[in-house]
């Protein structure tokens, strides 16, 4: 069964603020990130339930999953054939928080 792939205002602002930074220092680097993260983010369209379940589970009552590419983590939930992409973060950054992903997750 084939998802749909839906990436929330946020993901959307996170990947072109990466983008940004990374064209900052290298243009052609930046390319390279955006188109793979893109065809990272297609792969979920196939079994999305491979990726794991978030670290900081506990603290959201839906299923949040993540996968990981390069040095960021595309970070999902599933609602029946579609798969929202709800942020894309630095995996340097401190662990989520429910409050992180409050705002995209009613929506």
């Amino acid at each position: 069964m084939a998802f749909q792939v839906e990436l929330s205002a946020q993901a959307t602002q996170d990947i072109e603020e990466h983008y940004v930074w990374i064209q900052e220092r290298s243009p052609a680097a930046a390319e390279k990130w955006f188109n793979g993260i893109m065809i990272a983010i297609d792969t979920l369209k196939d079994f999305p339930e491979r990726c794991s379940k978030i670290p900081e589970q506990d603290s959201f009552t839906q299923e949040v999953r993540h996968f990981i590419y390069q040095k960021h983590r595309i970070i999902f939930t599933v609602q029946n054939s579609i798969v929202y992409i709800l942020a894309v973060r630095h995996t340097a950054r401190k662990p989520l928080e429910n409050e992180d992903l409050e705002e995209v997750l009613e929506n």
